[in-house]
């Protein structure tokens, strides 16, 4: 017998779109109930809809929208930890959003670098899931964040991620050990696995330009099919 799992798929889901091998190695962070290691970071639909991820990060750079929220929603067969904002969309509005987030069936809210604790504190009292805080530079903060209500951090630290990773770990864990981060994983197999060996549990990949190179593919292969 064998230790890998046996695979089942059919012709027509072929293309789906795979965690890399090395987020296996991480640790995982169980939400409600379910373990997620792998966190796919897009708000393509079509991605969403066809990937192997854990989990969905559904952020971006435009202030919530609750209609974008619902069409992932839709598609999602895995949790939404969906962005409300905290930078220019903050307060009782980001609040609100959060409370929509959850009765839409996220199954967490995340909040944005710049949020102040008063935006932090206003959120954990409008929503019962867990609000993921983003980190993407040092802070000198984190313990009074996590005592506002913080129930896991997110670090995008970009080429410093690892680095970033590690000093949060030092900076929280006498006062918070095993705090759940999650962290993205860069590029590469080793960037993945330096993130998790710094003390990511789980950690997010991006899947950029994904629809349109498996389009391009697919189309190639048609031209070259005899009709």
């Amino acid at each position: 017998m064998t230790n890998m799992p046996p695979n089942l798929t059919s012709k027509l889901r072929t293309d789906i779109v795979q965690a890399p091998s090395a987020i296996k190695a991480a640790s995982g962070i169980t939400l409600f109930g379910k373990k997620i290691r792998s966190i796919i970071y897009t708000m393509d639909v079509a991605v969403i809809a066809n990937c192997d991820a854990d989990a969905i990060l559904a952020v971006y750079p435009w202030t919530p929208n609750t209609r974008i929220l619902q069409a992932v929603a839709t598609v999602a067969n895995v949790p939404i930890l969906a962005g409300i904002g905290g930078g220019l969309t903050k307060g009782l509005r980001a609040a609100t959003i959060g409370a929509f987030a959850e009765e839409s069936g996220a199954q967490a809210v995340v909040l944005n670098a710049p949020t102040p604790i008063e935006t932090l504190i206003n959120v954990n009292r409008m929503v019962d899931v867990p609000t993921i805080y983003t980190i993407v530079r040092h802070m000198d903060d984190l313990n009074a964040r996590i005592d506002a209500g913080v129930a896991a951090f997110n670090i995008a630290g970009g080429k410093e991620t690892a680095n970033l990773v590690a000093e949060v770990r030092a900076a929280i864990d006498s006062k918070h050990p095993n705090f759940p981060i999650i962290a993205s994983g860069g590029k590469t197999d080793e960037q993945i696995t330096a993130t998790i060996e710094a003390g990511a549990n789980a950690v997010t990949f991006a899947a950029y330009g994904v629809t349109e190179a498996t389009f391009h593919a697919k189309m190639e292969a048609y031209r070259k099919q005899k009709s």
